[in-house]
């Protein structure tokens, strides 16, 4: 059995082919920009409005608002006045939660205090019926009041 390759000189049709055929990826090409040009002006389409400006102001506390601070060692100020113990806390909460609107609670814990004494003022909130609690932290340094 004989097999016919072609001949030796390589001068035959089957030539190895080193480039790439470029046009499957034109035709994918076109179609995509076409798709795009046909679909960006509908996306662009918008009713004008005048969108309010963007004012990032820091919480200032208001009068109404109660500040609770805790300090490193874990004890308890209402304002600048010291609270003995967490039921204390409890009954003034109580007081100030049934009042229309319902003030907010602010907590100022220190950077080194134990979680366990924040989570103490938190829970006597919770149980005093207090609906909005929040958080005072330090700003970033980079960030300046606008």
């Amino acid at each position: 059995m004989a097999m016919n390759v072609g001949a030796a000189d390589g001068d035959g049709e089957d030539q190895l082919n080193n480039t790439i055929n470029t046009t499957p990826l034109v035709d994918v090409m076109l179609v995509l920009l076409i798709i795009f040009l046909i679909t960006v002006p509908v996306v662009t389409q918008t009713i004008k409005v005048h969108l309010p400006k963007d004012r990032n102001i820091p919480l200032q506390t208001k009068p109404d608002n109660i500040v609770i601070s805790v300090n490193r060692e874990g004890e308890m100020y209402w304002g600048m006045q010291r609270v003995p113990d967490i039921e204390t806390l409890v009954n003034r909460l109580k007081v100030e939660s049934v009042k229309e609107p319902q003030p907010e609670v602010h907590i100022r814990g220190d950077a080194d205090v134990r979680y366990e004494a924040v989570g103490r003022v938190v829970v006597a909130c919770q149980r005093a019926g207090i609906f909005k609690v929040g958080f005072i932290t330090q700003p970033p340094a980079g960030i300046a009041a606008q």
